[in-house]
């Protein structure tokens, strides 16, 4: 007896057995016929700058410590050695207001360390001004000169050590061969600047200390002839005058 198969089986049977691809309902495709992400590359938002606003972006971002910002108007093409009104480079604005992580991106851009402003300053003169230790590090990265005289014949320890930066003093002498005895334009050293021009508080004591125990010349006196320890005495800094009589 022939067995007779339902019309609607034989369509499910040549639907299964067509070989066209198709996937079941609710199925999920393969991973060969997936459509990949499009990858996308971040714009630069200052890529469309002028040169000058590139400038006046970069010199604001600096002395503002904004290294992210810095990172991206150099990679537009800002000129790493843009000057403001008074000729200070980023870099120079970024070590004034020590902006540590803004010079740093400076710094490994390649920034001069030497360049000068209309005061004689220098990035790397300034960390004497300001005394942050931890920008010191980071100029120093870039081979600063240290013989570079400010405006008024001095390098960067004597205005640290008339200001009290013992820290700053420290560092420098322990780190480099800065002239330890050199004399500025109104004919003192930094030891006479710390005992003439500073309080005898502890900060000078140290700095007084840093200097003797780095070669410093305790004799050489100022043009009246008046040595360090005379000033000393004079001035009633006895624990500084007690450091002078041992050296």
């Amino acid at each position: 007896m022939r067995l007779l198969v339902p019309l609607a089986a034989v369509a499910v049977l040549a639907a299964c057995s067509s070989g066209d691809g198709a996937s079941p309902a609710g199925s999920t495709p393969s991973a060969a016929t997936t459509p990949s992400p499009v990858a996308t590359t971040p714009t630069n938002p200052y890529a469309d700058l002028s040169a000058s606003r590139l400038s006046q972006q970069l010199l604001s971002a600096a002395s503002t410590g904004n290294a992210d910002k810095v990172e991206l108007l150099l990679a537009a093409g800002a000129e790493l050695e843009s000057r403001d009104s008074r000729d200070r480079t980023p870099l120079l604005l970024a070590v004034t207001r020590d902006r540590v992580e803004a010079a740093r991106v400076l710094v490994d851009a390649g920034a001069d360390p030497d360049a000068l402003d209309d005061r004689h300053d220098t990035p790397w003169l300034v960390t004497g001004v300001t005394g942050s230790v931890a920008m010191a590090k980071v100029v120093l990265e870039a081979d600063p000169d240290l013989t570079i005289r400010n405006r008024f014949g001095g390098i960067s320890h004597i205005p640290a050590s008339e200001r009290g930066h013992a820290d700053y003093v420290a560092y420098v002498l322990d780190t480099t061969d800065i002239a330890v005895d050199h004399v500025n334009d109104l004919g003192w050293t930094a030891l006479l600047e710390a005992v003439i021009l500073g309080q005898g508080t502890e900060p000078w004591q140290q700095i007084v200390e840093s200097l003797v125990r780095h070669g410093a010349d305790v004799s050489i006196a100022d043009r009246n002839g008046i040595t360090p320890l005379q000033h000393a005495r004079r001035l009633g800094f006895t624990e500084i005058a007690r450091i002078l009589e041992r050296a």
